[in-house]
């Protein structure tokens, strides 16, 4: 056996991450209650590398293509990995993310959480959301490129289409169901839970219920060979098997049945329905055969009531355990206190703080300590932090009575039978809160940086020195670009011509004098290059008060800051520290896409002018989230100039994080790239797009793994074979050698 260790506190998942010619026999990781991923090689007790940025639990991993990883977490989000790095957030769900699985097409992931639904991401942003499971999400498994399977704590199992339609849901468990495996080659699959069994289905029914002696079954894996292993409350894996080469022993086989007859049942689980002791039968009526595999028989022998199950292989019942606590005594003769109409042997008053209200906390020696504790958080609304606090409380006032021996017991201690549920009444936790721009599911990177010195090309944007084809070897002339593209076009007398006839309706409160026209004239004249003027304050005042106008008559302004921020003294001027923030908020603004379509465009080029200086690179690059998020919204209208400027702005982007190398700021460009490649159908769009493209994967091994696991190649095929404009075809082509 070999032993690994790297967390600080328990491990809630494991999961291999594939062979790759780094690691041939492939990698392990682990998340756990620490908050952190350890990543192990085969042969090394240590973590060749520890992931951080979770804010609570890891509980659920999953590995995809080219080296990434999926993670879920308490903290309501689920993070994308690329090898030691944080590539990006999926941020949406309300409460722990329980359940993380990517799928075969590259770029989709799910995500099932404790808020009852199922997200789809593609390239880092929310497709779809499932709804329909009435309790929290515990588990998905990949059926098909187009289905997959989750199952819940409300017992049942569903199967899903990708495109959002519920196409069956399965019952067979009668209580939380932690666990979903598929088998092989084929839509069979197991599923665990909390009632103490295994359940195999096929062909859409249980077909096989196996009983553990333990009330919890975390977890099962079908291996490549079809046999099942179980993780269960005990602290023991177990495999089964249909295979006789595999069995195990006869005295292995009885030494697990008398194990499972010697189980205690508490009734109160439900697991074997309302149970009344004096109307049971007795031993006879095992005689009778049963009529399915997995069917439960009480029988009451000696006063006491056995539980046994039919077994369709063997033709046999096989006891499955004593049920305890179903004699009827009264609460005088058991000793037991009454809490709420049921018997306990213990009901503790717990104070959270001095000033709060006081809880009753009921508590038998049958139950586990941690799952009571979460029940209890649970019920009253509290902080999930006092979890340990609360499950130390029970452990050190019951003196560690349990029924039976428990010494080699392993009770969970992040879920227990309750549901965690983030956020409380009392205040002593902070949840991060949704982008304040666009709501749910935005991307939150991580931070890093590693400078790789830029290589240049000609620009093929400019009519100057524009690229001719011909029929020798093509030269990569496109990427990585080394300067930011500008949207230099201006008339200046036209723009001039439309603000004073809007300034003519315009407001009495939004007018411009005579004079105001003429500081503007002259700015526009200063910025445009027709004279040797530098822009005075005077003047900047003046196009600020213009950019404020109405929305319907705000965009001969725009214009006009988009061609003054060209200026190194308008561009400082507004990306200063002093002035960016209302700077940015009047631009973001704009980009609403329920906003002038106008308003969107001249927005959006003029963010793409800011990249021409210092300042407004640095200024761009430290609220590039936010400007990314909101610009990525004005994709969803048709207008091509629009889509244009969308993807400069995406270029300008790669330029900047080409030179400094951050590679959670191009898993942000690579998203965007990928999602804007889906709608955009102007070839200049998609020509911008493919050069940022090459320019961030460009000498960086981590963003073209990204690129592939998000898909983009297969996106970007079909640009290999447009005739004209050559520079699409031959820039696509460049692009897809490096992936």
């Amino acid at each position: 056996m070999h032993c690994m260790s790297g967390h600080s506190n328990f491990v809630s998942c494991v999961c291999i991450i594939p062979p790759s010619d780094l690691y041939p026999r492939g990698l392990i990781a682990t998340g756990g209650n620490d908050h952190n991923i350890c990543v192990f090689t085969i042969d090394n007790p240590a973590p060749l590398y520890v992931l951080k940025g979770h804010k609570n639990t890891v509980c659920s991993l999953s590995s995809g293509k080219f080296g990434t990883l999926l993670s879920g977490s308490w903290d309501t989000t689920a993070k994308v990995w690329l090898n030691d790095r944080c590539m990006m957030t999926l941020q949406g769900h309300t409460a722990a993310i329980w359940a993380v699985k990517i799928l075969p097409e590259q770029g989709l992931m799910l995500t099932g959480s404790a808020d009852k639904t199922i997200k789809l991401w593609k390239a880092g942003r929310c497709e779809r959301t499932f709804t329909g499971h009435e309790d929290c999400v515990r588990g998905l498994a990949i059926l098909s490129e187009m289905e997959f399977l989750s199952c819940a704590n409300d017992a049942s199992v569903r199967r899903w289409q990708i495109s959002g339609e519920c196409l069956q849901v399965y019952y067979g468990h009668t209580n939380y169901i932690y666990s979903i495996s598929v088998f092989p080659r084929c839509k069979d699959f197991v599923t665990t839970g909390e009632d103490r069994s295994l359940r195999i289905w096929k062909q859409g029914e249980c077909t096989q219920t196996i009983r553990l002696p333990a009330q919890s079954v975390w977890c099962c894996c079908v291996l490549d060979n079809g046999d099942i292993v179980v993780g269960a409350s005990d602290g023991i894996i177990r495999v089964f098997t249909e295979s006789l080469e595999r069995t195990a022993s006869a005295e292995e086989i009885q030494a697990f049945e008398n194990e499972l007859a010697q189980t205690s049942i508490d009734p109160k689980t439900g697991d074997l329905g309302d149970i009344n002791a004096d109307d049971l039968p007795g031993r006879e009526h095992l005689k009778d055969p049963g009529t399915r595999d997995g069917q439960t028989r009480l029988i009451k022998d000696n006063g006491k009531v056995e539980a046994y199950q039919w077994s369709v292989s063997e033709g046999r019942w096989i006891k499955i355990g004593d049920v305890v606590g179903s004699s009827g005594a009264t609460q005088q003769t058991s000793g037991k206190v009454l809490f709420e109409g049921k018997e306990y042997d213990y009901v503790f008053t717990i104070d959270v703080n001095e000033n709060g209200p006081s809880y009753k906390l009921p508590y038998n020696i049958t139950d586990d300590p941690w799952l009571t504790a979460y029940n209890f958080l649970q019920k009253n609304d509290l902080n999930p932090m006092f979890l340990d606090q609360v499950a130390k409380f029970i452990m050190d006032n019951t003196k560690g009575q349990t029924l039976l021996s428990t010494s080699n017991q392993f009770s969970d201690p992040f879920t227990g039978a309750g549901r965690y549920v983030p956020g409380s009444s009392s205040g002593l936790s902070t949840i991060p809160g949704a982008d304040p721009f666009t709501g749910a599911g935005r991307y939150v990177p991580g931070s890093a940086s590693n400078a790789v010195p830029p290589v240049g090309g000609v620009d093929p944007f400019t009519g100057m020195g524009a690229y001719q084809s011909t029929a020798a070897k093509v030269e990569n002339i496109y990427f990585p670009k080394k300067d930011a593209v500008t949207f230099d076009q201006a008339n200046p007398t036209q723009i001039l011509g439309k603000l004073k006839e809007l300034n003519g309706s315009a407001a009495e409160e939004h007018k411009l004098t005579e004079d105001d026209l003429i500081i503007l004239e002259k700015l526009l004249s200063a910025t445009c290059n027709t004279s040797a003027e530098i822009p005075t304050a005077q003047q900047l005042q003046t196009l600020w008060r213009a950019v404020n106008w109405p929305e319907d008559i705000v965009f001969p302004a725009l214009d006009i800051l988009r061609l003054s921020v060209r200026h190194p003294t308008v561009n400082e001027n507004f990306c200063s520290e002093k002035e960016h923030v209302q700077f940015i908020i009047l631009l973001l603004k704009f980009l609403n896409p329920k906003g002038k379509q106008a308003n969107q465009l001249l927005a959006l080029r003029a963010l793409c002018n800011c990249f021409v200086s210092h300042a407004g690179q640095k200024l761009m690059m430290e609220q590039r989230d936010e400007i990314m998020t909101q610009a990525i919204e004005t994709k969803s209208g048709n207008n091509k100039n629009i889509h244009i400027a969308l993807a400069t702005l995406t270029l300008n982007y790669a330029v900047c994080l080409h030179k400094v190398n951050n590679i959670e700021g191009k898993a942000q460009c690579l998203s965007v790239i990928s999602t804007v490649m889906e709608v955009v159908q102007d070839l200049e769009a998609v020509f911008r797009l493919l050069v940022a493209l090459g320019t961030l994967i460009s000498d960086d091994t981590n963003a073209v793994q990204l690129a592939k696991s998000l898909g983009v190649d297969s996106q970007i095929k079909k640009y290999a074979s447009v005739s004209e404009p050559a520079k699409v075809k031959e820039c696509c082509r460049f692009v897809l050698n490096l992936l």
